[in-house]
């Protein structure tokens, strides 16, 4: 029995050969069931949601380089940093770049933990301290404060929600998923 790229239906195949005005029928019978529909459990599309959160963060991160002092400025990095950048130091990119690289890294432990990816050293541990780090981070903000004066209260609560909302996402998805991991 010959299986289709599926896994279902069935084909009919007719060749005809011109030259002998002859035509042949082949029927390839596939009666094959499809593939069962993959079901993710809550925990599992919760790090997938958190891989992804964790992306779209260090895209931003990287939208800042390409664009300038102008989104330095925007994302809260500061009056200090935004100047940096507008005077061409190099500093301000290799920070960001390294903050990139890092939030890309913990989407690639989420996804790991998920079963998305193959299974990443100390994925359980990691997760762990990734979810520690953005909710510190969610918390931290009254301590951060005077570090970055030129942050509107806006920027700390919306930037600090959203550092908890993903923390929250990866936690629920490392709780869901602890005995697997």
């Amino acid at each position: 029995m010959l299986k289709g790229p599926l896994g279902f239906g069935s084909c009919q195949v007719v060749l005809t050969n011109c030259c002998k005005r002859r035509a042949r029928r082949v029927r390839l019978n596939m009666n094959v069931e499809p593939r069962p529909k993959l079901m993710l459990s809550f925990g599992t599309q919760a790090l997938v949601i958190g891989a992804s959160l964790s992306a779209v963060a260090a895209m931003a991160h990287l939208a800042c380089i390409v664009i300038g002092a102008p989104a330095y400025r925007f994302m809260g990095a500061g009056e200090k940093m935004a100047r940096a950048v507008e005077s061409g130091k190099i500093q301000p990119a290799l920070v960001t770049l390294a903050v990139a690289g890092v939030l890309f890294a913990w989407a690639a432990y989420a996804l790991s933990g998920a079963g998305a990816i193959g299974r990443l050293p100390f994925t359980k541990s990691a997760l762990l301290v990734i979810c520690a780090i953005y909710m510190g981070r969610a918390v931290a903000f009254p301590f951060l404060r005077p570090v970055f004066p030129y942050n509107s209260e806006t920027f700390w609560l919306v930037s600090s929600g959203i550092c908890a909302l993903i923390a929250l996402v990866h936690f629920y998805g490392l709780v869901s998923l602890w005995r697997t991991l």
